[in-house]
Formats: structure tokens, sequence, C-alpha cells
């Protein structure tokens, strides 16, 4: 009686496995590079420059009070020895001023870089998306992979040039 049993679970996975196989191998599976795909898109760099164009007054002003901070500091370090203590006090006050300023403008300004850039990332992973959607239904592929997912694949699964096909169409 255990036998039979035995027999029969051991019979219902082994055809479980084969079905599964089966299963498995009439499946269309590709990889995209997004990361590769998102470098290589033509907006990548036109829209890092757009930010810095938007942004440009505040960093202009941020690099110039860092340029006046390091010039007062080199100045007292290169002067002290004969500098009267006023002149020294005044010289790390205004050193301080410009240390709270940078404070003050320096990290905002970083922080709204940031979060531009990450609008406009999201922006150009929405196209990918789009775009793999788009391929994958065209090439009728039931599932699709990030490469960082994925240890191997045979580069015919590699969908990413023609990804970034799509992505330079829809624009």
């Amino acid at each position: 009686m255990k036998q039979l049993a035995k027999h029969i679970v051991a019979t219902a996975m082994f055809g479980s496995a084969l079905v599964s196989t089966s299963a498995m191998a009439e499946q269309k599976i590709g990889v995209v590079d997004v990361q590769g795909v998102f470098q290589a898109m033509p907006q990548a760099a036109e829209i890092a420059n757009n930010i810095q164009i938007e942004f440009k007054d505040q960093i202009d002003e941020v690099s110039q009070l860092q340029k006046d901070g390091q010039f007062f500091a080199e100045r007292l370090q290169r002067d002290a020895a004969t500098m009267s203590e006023q002149e020294k006090k005044e010289l790390q006050d205004k050193i301080m001023g410009v240390r709270e300023k940078l404070a003050e403008k320096g990290q905002p300004l970083q922080q709204n870089i940031q979060r531009r850039q990450n609008e406009e990332r999201n922006k150009m992973l929405a196209l990918i998306k789009q775009a793999i959607d788009t391929v994958a239904a065209k090439s009728d592929y039931d599932l699709v992979l990030s490469s960082g997912a994925v240890a191997y694949a045979k580069e015919q699964h590699d969908l990413s040039d023609k990804v970034l096909e799509q992505v330079k169409k829809a624009n």
C-alpha cells in the first residue's frame, strides 16, 4: 500500500514537472538593460543641460560664496601672523557669515536640483516602460525582465536596442 502511494506521488510529481517544463518552453522571454537605454537616450543629456540652465543663477551664487569663503580662509591663514586681533576677528566673522549663507542657500539648492532630476528621470523611465510594453506586444513576448535581475541571457533575448529605437520614435 505504501509502495503504491509512493509510486502515485512520484508519477504525479514527474508529470507536473514535464507539464511545467513544456509550459515554460512555450513562453517568450526578453531582457532589457533599462539603465543602458536610459543613458543612451538623447533626452538624458538635454535634460541635464536644462536643469543646469534652470538653476544657473543659484549655482553661480553658491559657487561665488564658496570662492569667497575660500579666499577669506586662505587670507586668514596666510596673514594671521601680521594681523591685529581685531582684523582676525573681522575675517573670522566674514568666514562664519559666508558659511551660514552657504548652508542657507546651498542645501536647498541641492535639494531642488535633486527633486527636478528625479522628476525628469521618472518621466524618462515612464517612456522606457511604455517602449518596453510596445516592443513586447509587437514581438509577442510573455515576460520582459530587467538585465540587472538576470544572471545570464543570450544576446538574442536582449531587447535593449529595440526599446531604445522605440523611445527615440516616441519623441
